[in-house]
Parts: structure tokens; sequence; C-alpha cells
């Protein structure tokens, strides 16, 4: 009698983990969207647009139950400061967002996003997305993510074509342009083309959670660059 049944070494088919059966994930997405919701737009009718796009795309994203794409851990220098970071935001303000990211930490891959990385920016920065392009939540029109900074960081005067970004403190204080200090819970917008220069605090390192919405092909490939130098001098 012939057996019929399945060898066993026979290749099964494992189904692809969604992000509905990833509690963890489901429940970070849902401090992002709670932030984009319920945070105050100042009076910015920029602002409160920019909200509104991120929420209906993220509700779109939710709403197919995509694929979750396990990414291979990376790690980076400043990675060292991120258990004080969340230290920090569990005290704060933001504590229902730095518990929630806290529990996703181990599957995080922290990245530069720069071919060529000034050395010594290369040990206090240092991003994640958890959603977009490249995953591990799959999205095309929207990026979510954190960047953390060691303490007294300056990072260098940058900008983003065809992207529109927003920072939201999640703890440590920061600014931007030397124009204001912001605290836990507010929010800045970067509008297509603005450059912007970030500075932290020297006691403690910051992290901020970001929305990037922009074409898809753009939001793949950002095209990071630091801009050059400016000559101090007289006119």
């Amino acid at each position: 009698m012939t057996d019929v049944s399945p060898s066993s070494h026979e290749t099964q088919t494992t189904a692809p983990q969604r992000l509905m059966d990833s509690p963890n994930w489901i429940y970070l997405l849902r401090e992002f969207e709670a932030l984009y919701r319920f945070g105050s737009a100042g009076g910015s009718k920029s602002i409160r647009s920019h909200r509104k796009r991120v929420r209906d795309s993220l509700s779109a994203v939710i709403a197919t139950n995509p694929e979750i794409i396990a990414r291979e851990r990376e790690t980076k220098p400043v990675v060292a400061h991120f258990a004080r970071a969340l230290d920090l935001g569990e005290r704060a303000a933001m504590q229902g967002m730095a518990r929630a990211l806290r529990e996703v930490r181990d599957q995080l891959s922290w990245e530069y996003g720069y071919d060529r990385m000034p050395r010594a920016l290369s040990r206090k920065y240092a991003y994640c997305d958890i959603l977009g392009p490249k995953g591990p939540i799959r999205a095309d029109r929207l990026v979510l993510g954190f960047v953390l900074f060691a303490p007294g960081t300056t990072y260098p005067q940058h900008s983003h074509q065809e992207i529109e970004e927003s920072y939201i403190s999640i703890a440590g204080a920061w600014s931007e342009n030397n124009a204001a200090v912001y605290a836990p819970g507010s929010l800045i917008l970067n509008r297509s083309g603005d450059e912007h220069r970030i500075t932290t605090g020297d006691m403690d390192p910051c992290l901020l959670a970001y929305a990037w919405t922009g074409p898809e092909e753009r939001l793949i490939a950002p095209q990071m660059k630091l801009s050059p130098r400016r000559k101090s001098g007289k006119a």
C-alpha cells in the first residue's frame, strides 16, 4: 500500500503575520492616532490639515490589515541612550507612547539614512521607521517612526524635498533653528524644502516621533542630504 501522507521534510506554508495579529504594533499605532487626533494644532490651519492627512492615511493602512515585514534588527551607538529616553517619556505627558514603544524595542531597526555620515554625528543620532514603504508595517504614502538624539547634539542644517514632516517630542528638550525650546508633547511642522537645524539639551537624550507624508517614490528614497556649511563673514 502506497503512503500518500505528506513527507516529514516537505516545506509547510506559514501564513504571514498581519497587523491585527500583532497587538504591540496595533497599540503603538493607536498612540500615533491619538497624538494626531487629540493634540492641539495651536490655531494653525497648516498643522490642522497635516494632522488630518496623517490620520486619514493611518486609518487607511490599518483597514488593510497589512503584513508585518520582519526587518533585520540594526543598532547604532546612540541606542545606548534609548532606555533613558523611554524612562523620561514614561514619567511625563507622553507616557502612553513611551510604554507602547518599549514593547517593540527589540524589533526596531535603527539607521542613519545618509551615504556619508559625519563621524561625530554617527554616535549621537539614529532613526527607526515603524510604518512606511520599507516596513515593518507596510504603507505607501505615510512614514511613521522615531528619531533619537544623544545629549548635546547638533543636527546640521538639512531639508527634504516633496516631503511634509512633523515631529512630536516624546522625551527631552530640543530646539529647531534656535527659534524655541520644545518640551514633550509639542509638535513642529516642516513643509517640503524647509531647511531646519536641531539642537538638543545637554543633560538628557531627546526622542521624537515623526510622521512624513508625500509621494511613494520620494518616501522610498528621500535622498537625505545635509546642507553645505555656509561660510561666515561680512557680505
